[in-house]
């Protein structure tokens, strides 16, 4: 695994390089002595997986306020995905910056988002499935979210949004004053 910095600080996007011959190919989609200068005494607590069908289908913004914050790895394990963290750290010199990264099966991705971010991403190719390993367990009433067209955001989705959820489409958008935003 080869780690990539990003113009944000902590955010990070780790390479994989399988190993193909005439059979296929193999790969390590997480290896903890590699990652350990970015995870640190964390483990992993959750895997989850994600399946959308749709091409345009947007998931996200989400995030877990604190103390239940999570670090999170994200891998497109088939197909291809548009993936987007927002810093939320009060404080950071990127507050409310953005990065996106293509992920997909073929480039074999995986982005490191630490804990005070907020995730989302948007189907590029039909059937697309994401697998997250996460440092922490999901807890409801620490689930927070950004509307993912927040002006304030202004995130550059590739494409129309074809699908999306009532819960994410009801998601408020951000105050100027900032008080709204609490992890």
């Amino acid at each position: 695994m080869k780690i990539l910095s990003t113009p944000i600080s902590d955010l990070m996007v780790a390479e994989t390089s399988p190993i193909t011959d005439a059979r296929g190919a193999f790969s390590r989609l997480y290896c903890e002595n590699e990652l350990a200068p970015l995870i640190g005494n964390r483990r992993i607590i959750q895997v989850n997986h994600s399946r959308s069908a749709k091409v345009g289908a947007l998931r996200g913004m989400h995030f877990q306020k604190s103390p239940h914050a999570e670090m999170k790895f994200v891998r497109c394990i088939k197909g291809e995905v548009w993936d987007v963290a927002v810093d939320l750290r009060k404080g950071s010199s990127t507050f409310l910056h953005w990065h996106a990264a293509k992920l997909s099966s073929s480039n074999m991705y995986m982005m490191v988002i630490p804990e005070g971010f907020a995730h989302g991403f948007q189907v590029l190719e039909a059937e697309s499935e994401l697998l997250y390993l996460h440092t922490a367990p999901f807890v409801p009433e620490a689930e927070g979210g950004l509307h993912y067209r927040d002006p304030l955001l202004a995130i550059d989705w590739p494409l129309p949004v074809t699908d999306l959820s009532f819960r994410d489409d009801r998601r408020a958008h951000i105050k100027e004053d900032f008080h709204g935003l609490t992890l």
